[in-house]
């Protein structure tokens, strides 16, 4: 990201950007086929515009990644007990209804499969350091390893409106497969 201070209007351009760049990425389903001219034509920018606030298309891309990375592996989210961790559940499903749009249209494109994959391994390390200490299962690595590539399965369905689950049902279900195979 380009621009250090972010007031109300660069904020505003940033997330027509986001969102613009988002619908073109859902249109052509490759990354390497959304270019800058497309973009600022469809969003009504100018070029300089883009460039004052992103360096290049994969710029935009990586600060969609890094938003959601930053808020799954923030260590304000401490998971310090079972309910922290449900908490944490909640939180991710939160985030996710909260730019619901966003990630369908991301998710529609196979290239999203990178970023799913690098959410899921923060969220697993997140909670395989919480259940190293209360789980003596010798193989809790491949049951954590099982769980979380259920369910980002179940949300890569999800945004790609492939299930027939509501995420509050998601996260539900979440918590009770958890139950069952950690305590």
């Amino acid at each position: 990201m380009k621009v250090q201070c972010l007031n109300s209007s660069s904020i505003k351009t940033r997330n027509l950007i986001k969102k613009t760049f988002a619908e073109l990425f859902h249109e052509k389903k490759q990354l390497n086929k959304v270019t800058v001219t497309e973009l600022v034509k469809r969003a009504e920018l100018t070029r300089s515009t883009f460039y004052t606030h992103y360096e290049s298309i994969y710029d935009v891309a990586n600060d969609y990644q890094l938003q959601t990375i930053a808020f799954l592996g923030s260590d304000d989210l401490k998971i310090n007990s079972k309910e922290d961790l449900f908490s944490y559940f909640s939180n991710i499903i939160q985030c996710f209804k909260d730019n619901e749009e966003t990630y369908k249209l991301l998710l529609s494109a196979d290239e999203s499969l990178l970023v799913v994959g690098e959410l899921k391994n923060i969220a697993s390390k997140k909670i395989y350091d919480f259940l190293k200490n209360t789980n003596s299962d010798e193989f809790l690595e491949l049951n954590l390893s099982f769980f979380m590539n259920g369910v980002s399965m179940e949300f890569i369905e999800y945004f790609r409106n492939e299930s027939k689950y509501s995420l509050d049902e998601l996260l539900l279900n979440m918590k009770n497969w958890f139950e069952k195979l950690f305590y």
